[in-house]
């Protein structure tokens, strides 16, 4: 089974592009999903243990929750600590679930997948990608959003450059739906190609 790994600068269009996997067919892991399960679930009382007042009703208040790490480094490294190993084990069920079943190919969704060290948990890699324009627009669209926010969030991540330069494929969101649907379908056929021991 080929794994491939999904990832992108926040903004890049990763969850749309995700979807797009998942209408062709193509099993996906979503590390974002994953995450808002585990905050309504096991993670919810590491969290309050952690972040006491984080959680209301057994399930973390991801506003109370940001305004607690964000900008605190040594906070977000406490959380990361918490949440990273079980969005791992989560995404390893997964495709424990899919080898047995069959499956030629899977999608693992990790937003940090450079930033992480993930590169080694899957066989090829996919970056989503737009302009610099195109991408703070989006972002700052977002509610809550701001220039600050942005920035400090960019400057924790890989830059995009170094991400085309690393992925063994690149899908550009910023050329509309179609051409990214297009480029999608183009990487299934390649891939279930390469399994089949035969050219797409």
């Amino acid at each position: 089974m080929i794994v491939l790994g999904l990832t992108g600068s926040i903004g890049m269009g990763k969850s749309a592009t995700a979807r797009m996997f998942a209408e062709a067919g193509v099993p996906v892991h979503d590390s974002d999903e994953a995450v808002h399960r585990l905050y309504a679930g096991k993670a919810a009382p590491l969290v309050e243990a952690a972040f006491p007042g984080t959680t209301k009703s057994g399930s973390v208040d991801r506003t109370k929750l940001a305004e607690r790490v964000l900008g605190d480094a040594a906070a977000l490294k406490r959380l990361e600590a918490i949440i990273h190993p079980l969005v791992r084990a989560d995404a390893d069920a997964f495709l424990a679930r899919n080898r047995a079943a069959g499956a030629p190919f899977v999608v693992l969704d990790i937003p940090l997948l450079f930033e992480t060290g993930g590169r080694d948990r899957v066989d090829k890699v996919v970056v989503v990608t737009a302009s610099p324009d195109i991408q703070r627009a989006r972002v700052l669209a977002r509610p809550g959003m701001s220039e600050e926010k942005l920035a400090s969030i960019l400057a924790r991540q890989v830059p995009d450059a170094e991400k085309r330069k690393a992925a063994d494929f690149v899908i550009d969101t910023g050329q509309g739906f179609d051409a990214a649907r297009a480029a999608v379908n183009a990487i299934v056929a390649k891939l279930v190609g390469d399994k089949a021991g035969k050219p797409a």
